[in-house]
């Protein structure tokens, strides 16, 4: 199940990166940011009214910080496109996964531990290779800013995938994560569309059914996957998670394919083949080190 949430969630992010390309002729990147925001918040709300449940929190500060440094990593992303080729900027951000299975080398390594999983930071290692061969990332010296930014926007983003992994950990419901990172996201896209220069008063323009179609899907779709990420990384190891990941790039590549008629080459079809069978390997890797703990537990509670 973790592997098919992590895999939803991909499908959904790509989805909305179509429609934050094709509605960026329509919006400013901060009216963008803000409409994700309060349409997310709108959505968790009405899911509370039909479900039940509860905005009320006992963790108010894990949730601000988590939603600090999503929505910093978020905004490094879009503007590092600004400075960067879109394939650079994707690939260095990306990294994000790479990030993660340092830090918990270097937490594992404190701690003194030895259980870190070699197997799974290959695969994450894998794909990022499969990435490189499908988007062939280019990059000069007049582009070093550009880079360090998209870089560090992969760092935050493995930061932030953390926090999500043990806010879900400590029993904070996906719906509640995702509320909280969805009113981040809407305070700091007010703030970017009204206190930048050249901002305003944000949406205070003529609107297109085409531009507020956009705007809806892509503020959905990045509402639910954010909520089917955060359940991934709640149900097991973040490793695999952060690998599947990958595969985001994969419905990318296939969108563009179908909607901008993008030609891809050998390298980009190897690449694409080297992201799936590194997912298949890490999923093979997490199934087969999970079964004798199960066996264990199971023995256990024959035992009992």
């Amino acid at each position: 199940m973790q592997s098919l949430w992590m895999l939803f969630a991909s499908l959904m992010f790509s989805i909305m990166g179509v429609c934050v390309k094709l509605a960026a002729d329509h919006y400013s990147i901060a009216e963008i940011v803000l409409s994700r925001g309060l349409i997310g918040m709108l959505f968790i709300i009405v899911l509370i009214l039909a479900k039940g449940g509860t905005l009320k929190t006992p963790m108010p500060r894990e949730h601000i910080w988590r939603g600090v440094i999503g929505v910093i990593a978020l905004s490094m992303w879009f503007y590092s496109f600004s400075l960067l080729p879109v394939a650079t900027a994707t690939t260095l951000n990306y990294t994000s996964s790479i990030w993660l299975a340092a830090i918990l080398f270097g937490a594992a390594w404190w701690r003194g531990s030895g259980r870190f999983e070699w197997g799974m930071a290959f695969t994450i290692l894998l794909s990022f290779i499969g990435v490189m061969l499908l988007l062939r990332p280019s990059f000069n010296a007049e582009q070093t800013t550009g880079g360090m930014i998209a870089l560090v926007s992969g760092l935050l983003s493995a930061v932030a995938y953390l926090q999500v992994r043990r806010l879900g950990t400590l029993g904070e419901p996906e719906y509640r994560v995702v509320f909280y990172f969805s009113s981040t996201s809407a305070l700091a896209g007010l703030a970017g569309s009204t206190l930048l220069p050249g901002g305003g008063m944000p949406f205070w323009h003529p609107h297109t059914v085409q531009g507020v179609s956009l705007l809806v899907t892509l503020s959905l779709s990045a509402t639910l996957a954010q909520m089917a990420m955060t359940r991934a990384y709640r149900l097991g190891n973040p490793l695999l998670t952060a690998n599947l990941q990958y595969t985001g790039i994969v419905f990318s590549s296939i969108w563009g394919i179908l909607i901008w008629r993008d030609q891809m080459d050998w390298r980009g079809w190897l690449g694409t083949a080297v992201i799936l069978v590194s997912g298949l390997l890490a999923t093979f890797y997490n199934q087969k080190k999970a079964r004798p703990l199960s066996s264990l537990h199971e023995e256990k509670a024959v035992a009992g």
